[in-house]
């Protein structure tokens, strides 16, 4: 059976065969990421590319430097601890809010058979949108320089798509095992391992209309700065496994540049 989720290619990912989610599920469980090859059809792609891609001036933009936790330094440490070396990040995005109804990412972001498909992957019994406007589908830009600098996520996984490459750079590097959030192991030695460029990384190469499903929680990961004048273009497709979750009135602030509406 193959379902009937838009704008995917069922003949290469059969989101309903049970057998094709074992599999998938497998590979994310060894290797903390699995590449779906050619998930969007090329038409969608282009289609979404064509209408993101002269909305760069809309998007919101932030330049910032933080530690790869995601969290405020601590005074009663050194700078040069690996918790309160600082990195940079700079990118920009298009909110939810921004992302037409009728566009092909959000058809598929709603799809049931997708979430289906990404909750025995996941192996979670639900998945969840944000329960806010500015979360759920995000479409972010890099130009010219912009890059992503190491950090770990603060959920589980995380699902992206490339939708346009850069002429060179924007590479997503990782180095997975660093630490064990849950069981409270900052891994503060493998981090400055990888701060200083001691331990090796893993490059994972990918092309538009890959879907990429990988567990960040405890693997550090970047994208290198992009470089020429075709602007990476990325799409996040963010979940939750609780419901009623949304960003804070501060965070979206940080994020997007102001406050999110959320359902009454």
């Amino acid at each position: 059976m193959r379902g009937s989720c838009p704008h995917v290619r069922l003949d290469s990912h059969p989101l309903d065969d049970p057998g094709y989610r074992d599999r998938c599920r497998d590979e994310l469980e060894a290797a903390g990421v699995r590449v779906l090859e050619g998930f969007f059809t090329q038409e969608a792609v282009a289609e979404v590319v064509t209408a993101s891609a002269h909305r760069e001036d809309e998007a919101y933009y932030a330049t910032s430097t933080h530690n790869v936790y995601l969290t405020p330094p601590d005074p009663g440490l050194p700078v040069s601890h690996p918790f309160n070396r600082q990195v940079a990040s700079s990118k920009g995005l298009l909110a939810d809010d921004q992302i037409p109804a009728g566009s092909p990412l959000r058809e598929v972001y709603g799809d049931g058979s997708f979430r289906s498909f990404l909750c025995s992957v996941l192996g979670t019994e639900a998945i969840h949108p944000y329960d806010d406007d500015l979360s759920s589908v995000n479409i972010h830009f890099a130009a010219d320089g912009r890059e992503l600098g190491w950090h770990f996520d603060n959920s589980s996984f995380a699902v992206t798509m490339l939708l346009q490459a850069p002429g060179s750079g924007g590479h997503f590097e990782y180095v997975p095992a660093v630490r064990d959030a849950d069981a409270g192991e900052m891994g503060f030695d493998r981090v400055a391992a990888v701060l200083d460029g001691i331990v090796e990384v893993k490059r994972l190469d990918f092309s538009p209309g890959d879907l990429v499903v990988f567990r960040g929680r405890n693997a550090m990961h970047r994208v290198t700065p992009t470089v020429g004048a075709v602007t990476r273009m990325l799409v996040v497709f963010a979940f939750n496994d609780r419901p009623g979750v949304g960003l804070s009135d501060s965070a979206s602030l940080t994020f997007y540049g102001r406050g999110s509406a959320r359902p009454s």
